[in-house]
């Protein structure tokens, strides 16, 4: 049994189908639109992130000032607090979306890796979430604590 989006065919050579090689268009929302509230879609937003690496044990000393390196580097990142084997970095980055958010999160540690000297640890988790969903849970309590002090500390 094929599985099928709502609202495509699940032919398998038919006028709908795709040539070899041929690019399916993306669809997306067109630059300008606007969303219900009539703010327009495409315009940067803050989102805050919170990626988390991990990986085999690294001098403290340098996994210190690989942080301060990248922090350097990455002029808003807010806070990072590490071990010997694992750190987690808080910052705001601005962007369209969540996508777009994300996918810069994902490169950050592999990007900076080799010019702040950072460790070989893998990406193990990642929270992007809106500047409003972020302020909420501050308020209600449950949230993450807020930035500061600002800086590479360890846990």
């Amino acid at each position: 049994m094929r599985r099928v989006r709502p609202g495509t065919t699940a032919s398998r050579g038919g006028a709908g189908s795709r040539a070899a090689g041929e690019e399916r268009a993306l669809t997306s929302v067109a630059t300008g639109d606007t969303v219900q509230g009539g703010e327009p879609v495409d315009l940067p937003r803050l989102w805050h992130v919170t990626l988390s690496v991990s990986g085999g044990q690294a001098p403290l000393e340098e996994v210190r000032r690989a942080l301060e390196q990248l922090a350097h580097d990455h002029p808003f990142l807010l806070t990072s607090r590490y071990a010997d084997d694992h750190a987690e970095i808080r910052y705001w980055e601005e962007a369209r979306d969540l996508h777009d958010a994300a996918a810069v999160a994902l490169r950050l540690w592999g990007e900076h890796r080799q010019s702040a000297g950072l460790p070989p640890w893998e990406i193990v988790g990642l929270e992007v979430i809106d500047r409003a969903t972020y302020h909420q849970r501050i308020a209600e309590g449950y949230g993450p604590p807020p930035a500061s002090p600002v800086g590479v500390h360890p846990f």
